[in-house]
């Protein structure tokens, strides 16, 4: 068997096993395609937009807001407990379409020089077709919500400007599972929970179904790419998808939330920052990914310390 060029002889054996592993990339876009004929949806004909929100539901499960279990919270009401829960409910709804307007765009430079008639490259068009639909169905529960749409920081744009321009094909599929995973954990946490609004229930399940098949996909590429790309591009990708780790858990929940529910934003931020319990949950929303990345050799090095530093990973 030919192996990945510029890999050192020691990953030669463990390269090996990977490509054992590797599906044949048409037959897994098949496969993707036909789910997506099956399972694919119109948020805007599935989903009842008309019906108002029920009285002490919330829009997010509590357990998953950023100052749950801090000396801050037990000082809250519940009445501002819910509130800061619906404005994070739009913070995050903000992130997801910021980083599915990545997505896209990293996924129509991936196909550019790939034949137009491939499944690979169906299945591709398919799931930005899914994004576009996501990023409305994000912007359509923000404004219903009342709450109000929360962008990232002009610094926190041109990073990801900046991660686009310079990623690799493997670092885009890995900033693609970043955007998906932890939200998709958070997400299948959501869909099932009678103690949140219906409409935010059926926003996420729509996306969770989705999404099944985005992270598929990325994996099996990723999983791919890794395996071949010269040792530049993977020590590049370890780079950037460290660095991209370390803008989406700052951009994660816009501080503006704090001053808007009437909290003061220095302290809030503090306590965010001091809460174990914060740390687990960004780092159980990470796990099944950074197991992934692990076993995959992206992790390593000044990589690997930039996933410790943004957080997700624990040391």
């Amino acid at each position: 068997m030919t192996t990945a060029p510029d890999i050192a002889p020691a990953e030669h054996e463990v390269l090996r096993d990977a490509l054992g592993l590797l599906k044949d990339r048409e037959k897994v876009a098949e496969r993707l395609l036909a789910s997506s004929r099956k399972h694919s949806f119109d948020p805007d004909t599935e989903l009842d937009w008309d019906a108002p929100f029920e009285e002490g539901k919330w829009f997010w499960p509590p357990e998953l807001v950023s100052l749950y279990g801090t000396p801050l919270w037990k000082r809250m009401s519940e009445e501002q407990r819910m509130d800061l829960a619906r404005h994070e409910a739009a913070s995050i709804a903000s992130l997801g379409i910021w980083f599915e307007i990545i997505l896209m765009q990293l996924l129509v430079r991936h196909i550019y020089d790939k034949s137009l008639t491939s499944n690979h490259v169906r299945y591709a068009l398919t799931e930005i077709a899914d994004e576009c639909r996501h990023s409305m169905m994000f912007a359509r529960l923000i404004k219903q919500g009342g709450a109000p749409a929360y962008p990232v920081s002009r610094t926190q744009h041109n990073l990801a400007r900046a991660l686009k321009t310079i990623s690799t094909t493997p670092g885009s599929f890995t900033a693609t599972l970043l955007g998906e995973e932890i939200l998709d954990w958070m997400q299948r946490l959501t869909f099932p929970d009678e103690r949140i609004q219906p409409l935010v229930r059926g926003v996420t399940r729509i996306h969770v179904v989705e999404e099944a098949r985005h992270v598929r996909y990325a994996r099996e590429e990723l999983r791919r790419q890794m395996v071949s790309c010269p040792r530049w591009e993977a020590e590049l990708t370890r780079i950037s998808s460290g660095e991209a780790s370390r803008v989406f858990v700052q951009a994660f929940i816009n501080p503006e939330v704090y001053t808007n529910v009437g909290l003061d934003r220095r302290e809030a931020l503090a306590q965010v920052k001091a809460s174990g319990h914060r740390r687990e949950v960004m780092q159980n929303g990470a796990r099944r990914l950074t197991d992934f990345l692990d076993e995959i050799g992206v992790l390593r090095g000044v990589g690997r310390t930039l996933w410790v530093s943004s957080g997700l990973l624990a040391k």
